[in-house]
This record gives structure tokens, C-alpha cells and sequence, in this order.
């Protein structure tokens, strides 16, 4: 019998035969429980006088589980493994994305519209007024999504070709929920000047820059010498779209404590990394008291320089009303270290700094942890309501904006809604759209 603390990570999809009789069925089912496996869809291909095929979906801890229970299988039931997928590995096989068309060319006369001799007279009207790129080509509706891969999720610097399935991901998310054409881009350099030197040359082909998986110190000086140096919007996901998402998951926590319309909200921000550093900017820029920590001191001078103030981990803790942790340490705060009343986003995944049963024992108002932080709420609204707007920058009014239409959003049981809300999206950009205005 497994009996593990962490969440199954491998879905896997078996294709099985087994003997159609009575039993045979349970036991299968009865060995794949003892062995840790969790068993999803069930899916009868068919039913014989003596043998029935079905493909059943199997979510395991790891590749060892899977191992132990392929055996387990073999060993003590009748039935057989004909074949066995990783279904996230099926999902990419190809890739995630493709370059699409909008028109069909059935014909001559479709040819000389879209291609030559037409085209001719839209690029001499570009020459002419350069604006109309804009309404003549696909600029005004994509982003370029930039990585050099020496962040990627909680991997670390990986290279930019493994990261390139989380860029194609977030291309996928971009299309599905708001139709902007999202285009990622390798850049294999490590030298941030370089890197911004290279996104300057090829920026005009996209309406905006969206930055990814890049590390720090780099990231910020990336992020900052865009926006300085083009005129559209520039953003750093891992900062700012994170930002937005446990802005609206604050906004929430204050709702459901009845603190929402204290203005003396004090903040303790643990972990001053991208997201760390990006979360502790925004909720100062909302207006709430914010003291960072973290062991590296330029990350603190760099929350410092933006106004903010600095403590070690237990003074910062102490004194706060709201504690958000972003460090990856996994028991990082102590249940000794929390004060009655407070409220507790350790968002850390998979596991985070403070499990929130233990911050609810430990006197703590409120407590969540970081599965429902999903910055996918927030990056495809931001930047599509930029590009509708011929925003110049994403300004820190359109990331509360977002953000407050996304607390509005959840439901009362939870902090934020899911990024498949049927509404979050077209609210997110209609809310933006007007603190563009």
C-alpha cells in the first residue's frame, strides 16, 4: 500500500485485456489501489466471449510507481498489458502549436488578393503610414513570448530548448482564451544586454513582448530597458502576471475576514525573487504596507530602492497581518511563528512553506496555499486589452484593475476563479480596457 504526502504527477493511459469473467475486473482495479495508483476513465473498447479490452487512465507518484505497478499487474492478476502511454508526454508529441491562416486560397483571384500583385499596394500604404500595420497585418493581435530558458518554472536554467514546451503552452492558453496569436521565441544568450539587443532588432513584428523563465537579477533589467526603449507593451509574466493573480487572491482572503476596508494593512512578502519581488510592487502600488524578506541582500535592496522596507524572516512575520511566502522552502514557517488573526498564502508549489492546516492551528484566520494561483488568469486579458487599446505600457492600474475583476469573480469558498470561469477573461479585458482609458 502506498500511503505518500505529495500528489500523483504521471497520468498514465493502459491498454488492457483481461479475462471477462467475474472478478477479473475488481482485481485489476483492487492491485492498481494497492500499489498507489488512482484510477481516472475507464473505457470499454470491447466485450468478447472470453476477454475484454479497455483502456484505463492510471495517475501514479513516478516513474518508480509506474514501474512497481506494471509489475504488480503482471504478477497478480490475469490480465494484460497490451501498451501504456504518458499521457503528457502524448500531448506533445509534434508540438502544441501551429502558424494558421485567415483566409483560404481556393482560387487565382484569392491568390492575387492575398500575395502578388495585391499585397504590393498595402506594403507601399505601410511605406506611406506606417500606423496601418496595425490594421493590415497580424501585429496588432500578437505577442512574441521571449525566453533564454535560465529560469524555467521551478527547474532553474535548463537551456532554451527545454524550454520551449512551456512556451508553446502559453501560446496555446493565449489563443484559447482571448484569440491572440502568440509566437514563442529562443533566445540563447545569457548576457541580458544581448538578449534586449536582439528583442529590439525583431520587436516590431509583434504588438507586444512578453517576457519568460528568464533569471534574476536579469529579468528586471531586461524587463526595465524594453519598456524603456520600445513603444508597446513589455511584460515579465513570472513577475507581474503572478502578481495580479495573488492580488485578487488578497483582495479575496479580505473579503472573507471582513478586512477588506481597513486601510491598515500591513503585509509581510517572504521570498523577494521574480515573484516575490513582483507581488510586494504591486500590493505596495494597491496601497497596502508591504515589508519584504529574504537571505539575498540584493533582492532586498532591490524591494528597498522601490520603497519598500526590509526584515529578517521572523520580524517580518511577526509583525504582519498577511503573510505571502514564494520561496520553495518547504516548512520554511513555523506554526510558532504565526499570530492569531493573520492570513496565510504560502504559495509554493508542490508543497509550500506552511501547509494551511497547520497555519489554521496555529491561530492563523485564514490559510491557503498556492494550487488555485494560476497566472493564467491574468496575462491573456492584460495584454489583450494593451493591444486593443494601443497601450504604450502595462501600468500598474491595469494589473489592480485585472485583478479586482478576478476577486470579484470567485466564488465564495474559494480565492480566485478558474482560469475556465466562462466569464474571467472577457471581464479581465473589459476592465482593463477602462483603466487604459
Amino acid at each position: 500500500m502506498n500511503n505518500r504526502l505529495t500528489l500523483p504527477e504521471l497520468d498514465i493511459l493502459f491498454e488492457i485485456k483481461s479475462l471477462h469473467k467475474q472478478g477479473a475486473l475488481g482485481r485489476l482495479l483492487t492491485v492498481i489501489g494497492e500499489e498507489g495508483g488512482i484510477v481516472g476513465e475507464i473505457k470499454t473498447e470491447f466485450v468478447g466471449k472470453t476477454h475484454s479490452l479497455r483502456k484505463i487512465t492510471v495517475s501514479v507518484y513516478d516513474e518508480e510507481n509506474l514501474k512497481s505497478l506494471v509489475k504488480a499487474i503482471e504478477e497478480k492478476t490475469e490480465a494484460q498489458i497490451l501498451s501504456y502511454k504518458d499521457l503528457v508526454y502524448e500531448r506533445h508529441k509534434g508540438g502544441k502549436i501551429h502558424s494558421g491562416r485567415k483566409h483560404d486560397v481556393k482560387s487565382i483571384w484569392d491568390l492575387r488578393y492575398i500575395y502578388t500583385p495585391g499585397v504590393a499596394r498595402i506594403s507601399r500604404e505601410i511605406k506611406s503610414n506606417p500606423e496601418k500595420a496595425r490594421e493590415y497585418t497580424s501585429i496588432s493581435n500578437s505577442v512574441g513570448i521571449f525566453t533564454n530558458g535560465t529560469r524555467v518554472l521551478g527547474l532553474g536554467d535548463i537551456g532554451v530548448l527545454a524550454g520551449m514546451p512551456v512556451m508553446e503552452g502559453k501560446a496555446v492558453i493565449y489563443d484559447q482564451f482571448v484569440g491572440i496569436s502568440a509566437v514563442p521565441v529562443l533566445v540563447d544568450t545569457k548576457d541580458p544586454l544581448e538578449f534586449v539587443n536582439i528583442i529590439e532588432k525583431i520587436s516590431k513584428t509583434f504588438g507586444g513582448i512578453h517576457l519568460e523563465d528568464i533569471r534574476i537579477p536579469d529579468c528586471f533589467f531586461i524587463e526595465e530597458e524594453l519598456i524603456r526603449r520600445l513603444d508597446k507593451p513589455v511584460m515579465h509574466d513570472d513577475q507581474h502576471g503572478t502578481a495580479t493573480v495573488v492580488l485578487a487572491a488578497v483582495i479575496s482572503a479580505l473579503k472573507q475576514t471582513g478586512r477588506l476596508k481597513d486601510k491598515k494593512i500591513r503585509v509581510a512578502q517572504v521570498g523577494l525573487g521574480a515573484a516575490g519581488f513582483g507581488i510586494a510592487k504591486l500590493l505596495m502600488d494597491y496601497g497596502l504596507d508591504v515589508t519584504g524578506s529574504d537571505i539575498n541582500e540584493a533582492s532586498k535592496k532591490q524591494l528597498e530602492k522601490y520603497g519598500g522596507r526590509t526584515a529578517s524572516l521572523q520580524d517580518a512575520v511577526g509583525d504582519s497581518d498577511i503573510v505571502i511566502a514564494t520561496t520553495g522552502v518547504v516548512g520554511l514557517i513555523k506554526p510558532e511563528m504565526i499570530r492569531q488573526g493573520q492570513i496565510i498564502l504560502a504559495l509554493s508549489n508542490p508543497v509550500p512553506e506552511i501547509s494551511p492546516e497547520e497555519a489554521l492551528q496555529a491561530g492563523a484566520a485564514f490559510a491557503s496555499d498556492g494550487k488555485s494561483i494560476n497566472n493564467a488568469l491574468a496575462y491573456p486579458g492584460l495584454f489583450k486589452a494593451a493591444l486593443e487599446t494601443n497601450a504604450r505600457q502595462i501600468t500598474p492600474a491595469m494589473k489592480i484593475a485585472a485583478a479586482e475583476v478576478i476577486s470579484s469573480l470567485a466564488d465564495e469558498n474559494e480565492l480566485v476563479p478558474s482560469p475556465f470561469h466562462p466569464e474571467v477573461h472577457k471581464k479581465v479585458i473589459e476592465a482593463v480596457k477602462k483603466a487604459c482609458a
